[in-house]
């Protein structure tokens, strides 16, 4: 199974292009500054280029962790890697090669990874930060988002 490279690439500028429309002060960014204890300040500080660029970094990762779960026929080639010319594994492409390869099982396996997975890890986490659950829903609903969009760009892209 051959992965998309540049579904990928692409599929990791998500989370910057939705962050920006998330957090911004007329969406839902005041109201996340407030739940989360930032301010003005502490927003200038630090050094934004670094910010960025090791995000962009952990989102390839990222991307790299969603093409796996939205894509079934990935698993199917785990199974029999490195022998790719198994017999079981070209019956089951020759059958199921492209199944569910769209943009919306994609973007399902996507927002159900931000539910199953993103909500239990940054809810746990908050609780003990002792944040509120506003806190938590407005994080974990760009989450759901994010990858929902990740997983449609990398799922529905041949």
């Amino acid at each position: 199974m051959e992965m998309n490279i540049l579904a990928i690439i692409v599929a990791a500028i998500v989370p910057l292009v939705i962050g920006a429309i998330w957090y911004n002060p007329k969406v839902l960014g005041t109201a996340w500054m407030k739940a989360s204890g930032m301010t003005e300040e502490k927003m200038k500080s630090g050094n934004i280029a670094v910010i960025f660029g090791v995000t962009l970094i952990l989102s390839v990762l990222l991307s790299f962790t969603v093409n796996g779960m939205v894509i079934h026929q990935v698993a199917a080639s785990q199974i029999v890697y490195p022998d790719m010319e198994a017999e079981t594994y070209k019956a089951f492409m020759a059958e199921f090669g492209n199944a569910h390869r769209n943009f919306r099982h994609g973007a399902l396996h996507g927002a159900i990874g931000g539910l199953f997975f993103v909500l239990p890890v940054l809810g746990i986490n908050a609780l003990f930060e002792r944040k509120g659950w506003k806190y938590i829903l407005i994080n974990v609903g760009y989450w759901v988002i994010t990858l929902a969009a990740m997983g449609a760009i990398i799922c529905g892209w041949k």
